[in-house]
């Protein structure tokens, strides 16, 4: 039984269920105007920043797949959420530190933001005693600007090109590469970045045909990168409101 604690007020999870049914709606009508299957595309709720009571609700109202990009605040929450006898699918999505690799395979399914081969080697160990192998998603830097994240497209560097990288990843027996994952660079139109996205996603898939998950795309674009082959969206604020309003 879940305890009261971690149970949303019925004012929140009704506010929670609309913003729902709007997300839905927008990857329905995203997902028609592409002329795609709508099961083609998973929303990731993402509940950084946001209480266990939250994500409780979202798993009441169906909603599989969660998001947090801090390990000093995901392992805390993911532990509540399991205590109350829930157990979603929990993505990591932010800049992951080597030293934290330990602490996140511990409770997250998939890690989205490996872009390096030295990261990718530290999951693989921390990884390594799991029953099943950790999901992991590339994260690609569209606009070459490492300083931000991400591997780069095309580069051979040993440490940083997405291929070594990817190979690092496909290589490693803890590890299962399903994917790549990117954020829209800082001053670009949404529609530039994903469709340089998609053109990375048709080349790397051509040489890892078994890794054709594309996480892109967040509240305020997600319906660009769904015409632009997005099967996982990342979607926060339109979810779960602003922050800053929640009482």
């Amino acid at each position: 039984m879940t305890d009261s604690s971690a149970t949303a007020r019925p004012e929140r999870h009704a506010e929670i269920a609309a913003g729902l049914a709007q997300v839905r709606s927008r990857i329905a009508d995203a997902c028609a105007q592409a002329g795609r299957d709508r099961a083609e595309v998973t929303m990731i709720a993402v509940t950084k920043t946001y209480p266990a009571s939250d994500v409780l609700a979202l798993a009441g109202l169906g909603v599989t797949d969660m998001g947090e990009n801090r390990d000093q605040e995901a392992a805390g929450k993911a532990a509540e959420v399991a205590a109350a006898g829930v157990r979603p699918r929990w993505h990591f999505i932010g800049q992951l530190q080597r030293n934290k690799a330990r602490s996140v395979v511990r409770y997250a399914d998939v890690v989205q933001s490996v872009d390096s081969v030295r990261l990718a080697r530290a999951l693989a160990t921390a990884a390594a005693d799991r029953e099943l192998p950790l999901d992991v998603l590339v994260q690609v830097s569209i606009d070459g600007d490492a300083a931000r994240g991400g591997a780069l497209p095309g580069s051979a560097d040993p440490g940083a090109g997405l291929e070594p990288v990817a190979e690092a990843v496909a290589d490693a027996p803890g590890l299962r590469l399903v994917g790549l994952m990117a954020v829209a660079p800082l001053g670009w139109e949404p529609e530039r970045a994903f469709a340089r996205l998609a053109e990375v996603a048709d080349v790397f898939r051509g040489v890892h045909p078994g890794a054709t998950e594309l996480s892109a795309g967040m509240s305020g674009d997600f319906d660009i990168a769904i015409r632009y082959g997005a099967t996982l969206v990342r979607v926060g604020s339109a979810l779960l409101g602003m922050r800053s309003t929640l009482r």
